[in-house]
């Protein structure tokens, strides 16, 4: 049996929801149980206060040390002890599967701005996040723990593969479901669903899950187990991949020289094979290359006929559909003219710069931020040569992102930094 200790100024908050279907079963079986306790039974506050104004002053009201402590060791066995707040882990399936193998589970429920920190000192408690958005008190998340943790427990659910085959379970999403009648308003059920071929049903409900996976949830796909079916089913399936509103602009003038010079760099021949394969890679748009000088130029229109034409191009079939997105530009100015005409806007213009923070008036964006902003709009990555972009250039830019190693040594080559960049905002399935 599973037992479920709730310390909630609230209690009566649960009711409802533990006294009816499965729940309420479970408990009448005695697969599980929940019992409350309320801290303000241990308040010698003459009116049973709990919380105190918090040191240093702000808003709200804080729970006292002394009444939690004596609420909780009042508890003969607690078992795990969780703290539900906004700032813990995030609770996922694993997480409550990790819970299910319990006997006993306490689970701190607090209200205002919280608990005293010193609670979390005095006791092991696991700190817990339910999603990324703030609730009134912790009641709410402790009846999500308390549900997504009881239906692991072997007897609650009717059926034990109930729990094996739905969402998030192997890290993918659960696929859709369908009962009578098989045509409403002009929908219809799926025909592999009445077809009686497990097989062929087993397939489809795969596909479904790796399909939602995809389009809602991609980050999930980082995590599953996929094996040479699955890949072959990804790979089929169709899809708007937002990487291609993302250009890298490789720029070598105006660059700076050293700290206090911008100048012109030269042409590296790793740095324009790597981006190129990390734009073919992550399906990006056009990869710009920025060098004014006529002999440059010259030198880099010779390494892409090279590979583009001829026996080259027979023999490094992938290498040449890498190096077809390289787009030769005298300026920066040209850059931004070529991409706004490829997309029909102006692109909006970052700049990664190893000297971050740098130019304060601009914003700063994550990595994370700059993959949201693919979903409407395309955008003009620049990365610079030598010792980084020169002002002028960043000076240009919308919003600037931050290094990639801002806490600790900040010195990767370019195209070092240009593969990271691209994993970090699109991932694998973006």
């Amino acid at each position: 049996m599973l037992s479920f200790h709730i310390l909630s100024l609230f209690p009566e908050f649960f009711s409802s929801p533990l006294q009816c279907g499965l729940m309420a079963r479970a408990q009448q079986t005695g697969i599980l149980s929940v019992s409350f306790v309320n801290p303000r039974d241990f308040s010698r506050e003459r009116h049973h206060h709990v919380d105190d104004s918090p040191y240093g002053g702000g808003p709200g009201m804080v729970m006292q040390v002394p009444v939690v402590a004596e609420a909780l060791r009042s508890i003969p066995t607690p078992g795990r002890l969780l703290f539900m707040t906004p700032s813990g882990r995030p609770f996922t399936q694993d997480y409550a599967r990790s819970l299910s193998l319990e006997e006993n589970i306490t689970i701190l429920s607090a209200r205002y701005e919280g608990v005293d920190r010193r609670v979390l000192d005095l006791f092991p408690f696991e700190e817990i996040s339910l999603t990324d958005a703030v609730l009134n008190s912790g009641d709410s998340a402790a009846l999500c723990i308390i549900e997504a943790v009881s239906r692991l427990v072997p007897g609650f659910m009717g059926k034990e593969c109930s729990g094996e085959e739905e969402t998030f379970t192997g890290n993918l999403l659960e696929y859709p479901q369908y009962t009578r009648p098989e045509e409403y308003e002009g929908h219809r059920v799926p025909d592999v669903l009445r077809s009686g071929d497990h097989e062929r049903i087993r397939q489809w409900r795969r596909g479904e899950q790796l399909r939602l996976t995809r389009s809602r949830r991609p980050d999930l796909l980082a995590r599953a187990s996929l094996d040479k079916a699955d890949r072959c089913i990804l790979a089929g399936q169709a899809a708007v991949r937002k990487g291609r509103n993302l250009s890298f602009c490789l720029v070598h003038h105006p660059v700076k020289i050293d700290r206090k010079k911008a100048g012109t760099s030269s042409l590296t021949n790793l740095d324009i094979h790597d981006i190129a394969r990390v734009s073919a890679s992550y399906g990006l748009g056009p990869y710009y290359v920025v060098q004014p000088m006529d002999d440059q130029r010259a030198l880099l229109e010779t390494l892409l006929c090279h590979w583009l034409q001829g026996p080259a191009e027979e023999s490094h079939p992938d290498r040449a559909r890498a190096l077809r997105s390289v787009v030769p530009c005298t300026s920066v100015e040209e850059s931004i003219s070529l991409c706004a005409a490829r997309t029909g806007m102006r692109p909006l213009l970052l700049a990664s710069s190893a000297n971050w923070p740098g130019r304060k008036s601009a914003p700063l964006l994550s990595c994370h931020e700059v993959s949201s902003l693919l979903e409407t709009r395309s955008v003009l990555f620049f990365l610079g040569t030598a010792r980084g972009l020169a002002d002028s250039v960043i000076e240009q830019c919308d919003y600037l992102v931050r290094p990639l190693r801002f806490l600790d040594y900040n010195h990767l080559s370019v195209r070092s930094a240009c593969a990271i960049y691209a994993d970090r905002i699109l991932g694998d399935f973006a």
